[in-house]
């Protein structure tokens, strides 16, 4: 008889992982903010806002990810639901949707106006249905 125990995810990882993951949401949010009031005022200061906030968020977003890749790929992957999986790939276009929108936002003065709100808006909606997916999931231990 083989009575493998269900690998378990770390405590302290999913500590590191609860804290910091909706911290780059915030930021998206307000670099969506600003780059539509950029767009309908064109203050540069908005868009040196919007910059910054891109910037934060995506420094913020490092540390989730590289959790969240190594429970769902690595440590926990017979056990990694399709929410988990779908999380992890919606959370992953969205940081390459932040990163080409930070090279958007180096371009000079007004030039970043259509591209920054739309990606900044697939930025925050990919990161929503993220979210939202993660919160319809099955409560673990519970079968449907």
């Amino acid at each position: 008889m083989n009575s493998r125990a269900a690998p378990r995810r770390s405590v302290v990882a999913n500590t590191i992982y609860g804290l910091l993951n909706p911290i780059p949401f915030g930021f998206f949010v307000a670099a969506l903010v600003f780059d539509i009031i950029y767009a309908r005022t064109a203050e540069v200061l908005w868009g040196k806002g919007a910059a910054w906030l891109i910037a934060f968020g995506l420094l913020f977003a490092v540390v989730p990810r590289l959790v969240n890749l190594a429970q769902v790929w690595i440590t926990s992957r017979q056990t990694a639901t399709r929410a988990d999986k779908l999380d992890f790939w919606l959370n992953l276009f969205a940081i390459v949707a932040a990163i080409i929108n930070a090279f958007v936002h180096s371009r000079d003065a007004y030039g970043v106006v259509p591209a920054s709100v739309w990606l900044s808006a697939c930025t925050v909606i990919l990161l929503a249905i993220g979210h939202i997916v993660m919160g319809m999931r099955p409560a673990s231990g519970v079968r449907p």
